[in-house]
């Protein structure tokens, strides 16, 4: 009787893997010469971008002044006659043949200048209602004793490696998470 060995198979690689030092040495060499080609194609498109964009923009912008002005003038109009417009405010709308203009409100929204000085006098008036209290986790603290995180439920530690290819004579790195 034969024994057979316990042997795992493993899948054939489906990319091109190095088969020596040198193999290595001249396949970051090629990313090197493809990281500056990729990097001229995304230059030249940038600046193909950047002449069509301008070109449109020339080319709206007289529609956008008009427009604006337009705006202006309908708001103008319809302040003067927003009584008639908006049936005495039942509606905050006015539907004309050819399109409809609206009032809306924004919401309301608090600016606050000098935070320190608008905090002493809350207190000082016994508003405490008016601030809030942020307690959060300090990630750097748990990060500097981590046998302590680790034995709190609810914290992992973790931490990834990634190999990263940087051929000579550039300063772009390829990162393979």
């Amino acid at each position: 009787m034969s024994r057979t060995a316990n042997r795992q198979k493993l899948p054939a690689a489906d990319h091109y893997v190095c088969q020596s030092r040198e193999e290595a040495a001249d396949a970051i060499a090629r990313i090197g010469v493809a990281q500056r080609e990729r990097d001229r194609i995304q230059a030249a498109m940038n600046d193909e971008l950047a002449a069509v964009r301008a070109s449109h923009e020339a080319d709206a912008k007289p529609h956008a002044e008009r427009i604006a002005e337009l705006t202006r003038g309908v708001a103008d109009w319809c302040a003067a006659h927003r009584a008639s417009l908006t049936q005495d405010g039942k509606v905050k709308f006015h539907q004309f043949a050819t399109g409809e203009v609206k009032w809306r409100l924004r919401p309301p929204s608090i600016a606050v200048r000098g935070v320190d000085a608008v905090i002493d006098t809350l207190r000082k008036l016994g508003l405490s209602r008016f601030l809030r209290e942020k307690t959060e986790i300090d990630k750097e603290a748990l990060l500097k004793e981590p046998d302590v995180a680790r034995s709190v439920g609810g914290v992992s530690l973790s931490q990834k490696e990634d190999f990263v290819v940087v051929p000579a004579e550039t300063q772009l790195e390829e990162v393979q998470p």
